[in-house]
């Protein structure tokens, strides 16, 4: 199952070079004028894994199979957008779909890349995304709440759930998103069918100049700063020098390049990474001769769940699970090993599945 991210942010923040250097299925056009990226372009890419290649060296399989994320950059937002200016309401729309937004924020100077909004100021830049996300939600909280009001008189149950709606409308008329709000899972029944786009989790990207690749910059510790109640994580990258690592093909040209740069790791691994852990995903492998392969799971599934994955006949017929810790494969060396010195474990339904773990399934259909 690949979940989605959406890459947003005001026009020229370096949102499409971004998503160029993250796709490796499509490759967004990046220019320096206001639409460039008018329909959403959407990429899978794959969730870097150095355990799926330690199970490869053990396993030696036909081919390795990494889960993946799907991302989508979608068109920039301008002032004005909740109200249909620009692309407000396509930009809104394509947002409403995504599982979790990486907000591209400008943190650079270059006289250059045009900006509309004056100075550089990565907190006002983030300020207008907020509220135009906060007004929409505003309006979807305000039209339901009419909607339930009419509904009570007929069914008092309606009670509590116009609480809930009145309480997000007067958080969001204060310019807070409902991701602040931590309601619990009965209060979420209340806003669960509006899909409310400031209740999405949120990564920063703070895209800095060359010399601040490493250190970061004024900006991006005013955006650090702005952020810092959020539970958000921001990343520091150059989207460019980004860019042109993922274009080379050749794995010592890349790490000759990264060497030069002075970097151990693409700063995509770790965006790609924090994007994988703001969702809550787990991961799990099967490994076998044909394929060693990486499943993608919400944090809490349990072995049916994980097996439907694979395929609903895996979930619908499933009888057991083997499962082997991924430290113990690799401590002893294969599924034969682990199962000889009793590491390999048989597992039912109830069983919640962890980071990691090496599983085959038993089902009947």
């Amino acid at each position: 199952m690949a979940l989605q991210a959406g890459i947003v942010g005001l026009p020229n923040v370096g949102k499409s070079t971004l998503f160029n250097a993250v796709s490796n299925s499509a490759k967004a056009q990046a220019s320096n004028y206001r639409f460039c990226t008018i329909d959403p372009n959407i990429g899978l890419v794959d969730v870097p894994d150095p355990r799926l290649n330690k199970l490869a060296e053990l396993v030696l399989p036909n081919r390795i199979v990494p889960t993946q994320i799907e991302i989508v950059d979608i068109a920039g937002l301008v002032r004005g957008a909740s109200k249909g200016e620009g692309l407000g309401n396509k930009f809104l729309g394509n947002i409403r779909e995504v599982d979790a937004i990486i907000h591209v924020i400008r943190c650079f100077e270059d006289e250059n890349v045009l900006r509309d909004e004056g100075a550089i100021n990565p907190v006002s830049d983030k300020e207008i995304i907020d509220t135009e996300l906060q007004l929409k939600d505003l309006d979807s909280v305000e039209k339901k709440i009419q909607k339930t009001e009419k509904q009570i008189k007929l069914e008092p149950k309606y009670k509590t759930e116009l609480e809930v709606l009145l309480r997000c409308k007067e958080h969001l008329e204060k310019g807070k998103s409902i991701r602040e709000m931590d309601l619990d899972k009965e209060e979420r029944i209340a806003i669960a069918d509006l899909f409310l786009l400031t209740d999405k989790p949120v990564l920063y990207v703070a895209n800095v100049d060359e010399p601040s690749m490493h250190t970061g910059n004024k900006y991006s510790e005013a955006l650090k700063e702005a952020v810092k109640n959020e539970r958000a994580e921001v990343i520091i990258m150059n989207n460019n020098i980004e860019a042109q690592i993922a274009e080379m093909e050749n794995p010592d040209d890349k790490q000759l390049f990264m060497e030069e740069y002075k970097m151990t790791e693409p700063a995509l691994d770790r965006l790609i990474h924090s994007a994988y852990k703001l969702l809550n995903l787990y991961t799990y492998f099967t490994a076998g001769v044909q394929e060693v392969r990486a499943w993608t799971i919400h944090e809490g599934w349990k072995a049916p769940q994980a097996a439907g994955v694979i395929h609903t006949d895996f979930e619908k017929g499933f009888i057991k699970a083997e499962v082997i810790g991924y430290n113990d494969f690799v401590t002893y060396g294969s599924e034969a090993a682990c199962r000889e010195v009793g590491r390999l474990r048989i597992e039912g339904k109830e069983y919640v599945v962890k980071d990691g773990d090496v599983m085959h399934f038993r089902f009947n259909v």
